[in-house]
């Protein structure tokens, strides 16, 4: 039984708070922990403590919380790493997962979850190391024979029972002789089924069981005779389809092939959780093109006009030409009516390719983002919109604030939704105030939208930010567009305030981590 005083935490996070709350909860339940509020920080203090467990959040300034996982696993392998996630950060929580990372916590903390995450990953160090010490016990030069140590040694049930991860063993026939609970409840199948009744081959898709063993004769995966992270899927009882990550050593005697040993992790929940990043990908899409409907509705009227422009001075041209070689102040209107023609052309070109930008699917890319820039491209986009609908516009944006760290496209379908809720808010026209500042520290960037509508009732603001939750007719939409606003905010480690009053208008805030922060 895991004894938690004996064991040691390292826990990164750059919040005060959070690591004072979790320290507190993990010092209480007997665990020695140790702080740390940087990833650099915590590094050299795994170095210094050598912890058997490090919980660090995935956000943070300079190196980042998958950074750190992936440094610790490559430098030891046998440490649990438990990531903290934000809403929204299932993608971060999955690559974490594919890092070996033992599980993920999802702030607001709780300790519920923390201690249960703190329990997984305590059995699966000490499954580890039960594990390590057995392969090792198996290779000796002068041990029994592989096969006699597979059926014989009495710590395998202690050690195979109790891991999280199935473990499957066979001889050199391929019959079955280690086939753990896990394995069991994985499959659907019993022990007593499995053991000297159903073959290795069995377990795998046609042609898998043959594709595992041919790479394990390779080094693709680890080295020549054991491979690690080899994914693969099983059949389980009823023909179910089990996706799995598969660690595998050959075992010898005297040179001669004589077993295999297979530790399987159960991938069911990886997958589960990107298929939800997948349905968050689709909502974010779903919202940017119901709001790319309403911009390319006013855009063509926003476009008519210079290309209206356009032609009339075109036409004059003409008339000029007709009536012979320009010259004197005919040549003056000719290229009065050119540069007019550019400005008008440029016009247009700016509103396609803001509107092009804005409708591209593309994958999160996250960089430097101008603030002005993001301001000025969702000011062109809507600017026709507003006017339709009787709304004035003026924006303040500071001439010294920093860059923003995020994915533009993102940030400006924030913003876009801000707009089209203040134009929602205002159905008899009204104002629009667009600003961008920093705070003191110059760490936080922030990007208010400000409307003089309708106000939100105090007893909607706890829900605005909900999935579906709206307060408009159904001709609006189905409630996405501040939903998807705080997601996005959630992933940019930023936040989204909102100050209304019914009858006074709203201010939506969106707070940033600048990339000098």
């Amino acid at each position: 039984m895991l004894q938690p005083i004996e064991w040691k935490v390292v826990l990164i996070d750059d919040e005060q708070d959070i690591r004072d709350v979790v320290s507190m909860s993990l010092q209480d339940a007997g665990y020695e922990v140790f702080t740390a509020e940087d990833g650099k920080t915590g590094l050299n203090l795994c170095i210094e403590k050598n912890p058997q467990i490090v919980i660090t959040d995935i956000r943070m300034p300079g190196i980042d919380g998958l950074k750190v996982l992936e440094i610790l696993k490559d430098k030891s392998p046998d440490i649990e790493v438990i990531v903290i996630t934000a809403f929204g950060e299932i993608d971060f929580a999955i690559r974490a997962l594919h890092l070996d990372a033992s599980d993920f916590i999802n702030k607001p903390i709780n300790d519920e979850a923390l201690h249960l995450a703190m329990k997984r990953a305590g059995r699966r160090y000490t499954s580890r190391k039960q594990v390590k010490d057995y392969t090792a016990l198996l290779e000796r030069e002068k041990a029994e024979t592989a096969q006699e140590l597979m059926r014989t040694i009495s710590f395998k049930t202690n050690l195979i029972e109790s891991s999280m991860d199935g473990i499957l063993g066979c001889d050199e026939r391929g019959d079955l002789v280690i086939f753990n609970k896990s394995m069991e409840e994985m499959l659907g199948f019993s022990k007593a089924e499995a053991l000297h009744r159903m073959s290795f081959e069995q377990f795998f898709q046609p042609g898998e069981a043959i594709r595992l063993k041919e790479e394990l004769a390779g080094d693709k995966y680890g080295g020549k005779d054991r491979i690690s992270f080899f994914e693969t899927t099983l059949l389980g009882s009823g023909g179910r389809r089990i996706p799995v990550q598969v660690s595998a050593i050959s075992l010898f005697d005297n040179g001669k092939e004589n077993g295999l040993v297979c530790f399987f992790r159960d991938l069911r929940e990886i997958r589960k959780l990107e298929r939800e990043v997948e349905d968050q990908a689709r909502i974010l899409h779903q919202d940017k093109m119901m709001a790319l409907g309403k911009l390319a509705a006013s855009m063509v009227h926003e476009i008519n006009n210079p290309l209206a422009g356009i032609l009339n001075y075109s036409r004059l041209m003409i008339r000029i030409l007709n009536r012979g070689t320009p010259t004197g102040e005919q040549l003056q209107k000719f290229q009065r009516y050119l540069e007019l023609i550019e400005s008008e052309t440029n016009r247009c070109s700016q509103i396609v390719s803001s509107l092009l930008t804005f409708s591209r699917k593309s994958p999160p890319s996250f960089g430097e983002v101008r603030v002005d820039e993001l301001l000025h491209r969702c000011i062109i986009l809507s600017q026709h919109k507003l006017e339709m609908n009787n709304i004035r516009s003026s924006s303040h944006i500071s001439a010294d604030i920093p860059p923003v760290r995020g994915d533009f496209n993102q940030l400006q379908q924030c913003v876009i939704n801000l707009i089209f809720n203040a134009i929602d808010a205002m159905p008899e026209g009204g104002t629009l105030t667009f600003s961008a500042s920093h705070d003191k520290s110059g760490k936080t960037v922030i990007i208010s939208v400000k409307d003089t509508g309708t106000g939100i009732p105090e007893e909607n603001l706890p829900r605005i930010f909900e999935p579906f939750f709206t307060t408009k007719n159904k001709e609006y939409g189905v409630g996405l567009g501040l939903s998807t606003v705080y997601g996005i905010m959630e992933r940019h480690n930023g936040r989204v305030k909102v100050e209304s009053r019914a009858g006074e208008g709203s201010t939506f805030s969106l707070d940033l981590p600048s990339v000098t922060g």
